[in-house]
């Protein structure tokens, strides 16, 4: 009976592409208790996808680095007196899914299941143990510390990793974006499990908690389903504002000598949050420039046209507060000097003029074209809704998406980067041998 529920569910899985073929009118309450709820029925196939996201994410670890990340991780190691197997297998039995997860702004559970009752009942009895009876198991916090440490040891090996790290301190500075979700060494040492209880008690709030289900259900049988999963939750209170990131005042390059024949660089700032007046602004921009793969200007110039780099990118990270602006690459020691300085003026040119009317057209094409395809799952669809529950967007967002893109022209797109990306206030971040020295 497993084997058959399970392959019926991998067939599920894979239907689901196309069910959500418009963007949906999305549902939104709060809960008796005063979780926001979001959602979209899709009676298609019967499945449900639910997602719990907690404002709970490495920005809350208030010095502690990597107490969300553990605590998140500790949840399904052991709940209500059943070990991870235990739990494992009572989601396997009814075909469900479940995963969880922790950035710097949110923390996440998530299930899939079936929706006959049958199945859905058992499945949320198993998330019901794991949200609020989650035991934090001494032997399983063991390990996983263990486990974080010997990461953050081998990310010290990685000159991407290291570059990735020093860019966001130099970038953050003091605030809980600059350090890295998973933590340090140092902070992972000091680490208890009574750390791990007290941010649990904390941050998985009722209050503290965005909902989205996408799935086969009525609004009044997932406005049920939720007050029951809810039900022994502690009430709480919304996590308090983080405080706001400080713009840079200046340039600052960092060079971290590392015995490699490759330079790892990276060079950026502060750009976008979500619901930022300038997102749509910001994201057009950077198609054309970086974000398009191999047809970008940065790939034409610096890959196609010079070959210095296989790979060269830049992107915008949007977050509850501004994520960073990013441009990187790999490229020869020797050659490190000569890529900075061909980014470093397209960039300034890009800033001038913008891009071309071809550029912008391909652009908005390409992602308009290409944002079905974004939602064309349960799943996909089932994390947006989380994301606009999340950062406070409208419950528009999905609808009016392509025409706020195709709104973009390049007056507003050369007004937006010379309001926001400076380039003479870049943090420049490389690592290599004796870094671009060499």
């Amino acid at each position: 009976m497993v084997i058959k529920l399970r392959n019926i569910l991998v067939l599920f899985c894979f239907s689901l592409t196309g069910v959500v073929s418009a963007a949906p009118d999305i549902q939104h309450w709060v809960s008796e208790k005063g979780a926001r709820v979001y959602f979209v029925p899709a009676n298609d196939l019967p499945v449900i996808d639910l997602r719990l996201v907690f404002d709970a994410g490495s920005a809350r670890d208030d010095g502690n680095y990597g107490v969300a990340l553990l605590t998140n991780g500790l949840m399904s190691e052991g709940a209500a007196g059943n070990n991870a197997q235990q739990l494992a297998e009572q989601f396997e039995a009814v075909g469900a899914q479940f995963s969880n997860g922790a950035l710097k702004d949110m923390a996440w559970l998530n299930l899939r299941s079936l929706s006959d009752a049958q199945y859905l009942k058992p499945a949320l009895a198993a998330l019901d143990k794991i949200l609020t009876r989650p035991d934090f198991p001494a032997p399983a916090f063991k390990r996983e510390i263990e486990r974080l440490k010997i990461s953050v040891q081998g990310n010290q090996q990685s000159p991407s990793a290291i570059a990735e790290e020093a860019f966001y301190k130099a970038l953050y500075g003091d605030h809980p974006y600059a350090m890295p979700t998973e933590g340090t060494e140092k902070s992972l040492a000091k680490i208890k499990v009574a750390d791990l209880r007290v941010f649990y008690k904390k941050y998985y709030t009722v209050k503290n908690a965005v909902i989205s289900i996408v799935g086969d259900l009525t609004r009044q049988q997932a406005e049920n389903m939720i007050n029951d999963l809810l039900s022994d939750l502690p009430v709480g209170q919304r996590a308090e504002k983080v405080s706001d990131v400080k713009p840079l005042t200046e340039s600052k390059t960092i060079e971290i000598d590392f015995p490699s024949s490759q330079s790892h660089i990276l060079i950026g700032q502060l750009g976008t949050s979500r619901g930022d007046d300038d997102y749509y602004s910001l994201y057009v921009a950077n198609h054309p420039f970086g974000g398009s793969g191999f047809a970008s200007r940065l790939v034409d110039e610096v890959r196609e046209k010079r070959g210095l780099a296989y790979s060269v990118y830049s992107y915008f990270l949007p977050m509850r507060l501004p994520g960073p602006f990013q441009m990187g690459l790999q490229t020869r020691n020797d050659q490190a000097e000569q890529a900075l300085q061909i980014i470093n003026s397209e960039l300034k040119r890009y800033i001038d003029e913008g891009p071309t009317k071809e550029e912008l057209e391909a652009s908005l094409t390409n992602i308009t074209g290409g944002f079905p395809l974004r939602i064309d799952s349960n799943r996909k669809l089932v994390e947006y809704l989380a994301m606009i529950g999340f950062y406070d967007l409208p419950l528009t967002y999905l609808q009016e998406f392509n025409d706020k893109i195709r709104a973009i022209d390049i007056h507003k797109i050369r007004d937006a980067l010379v309001r926001r990306i400076h380039p003479d206030k870049m943090i420049t971040v490389i690592v290599g041998k004796q870094a671009s020295k060499s």
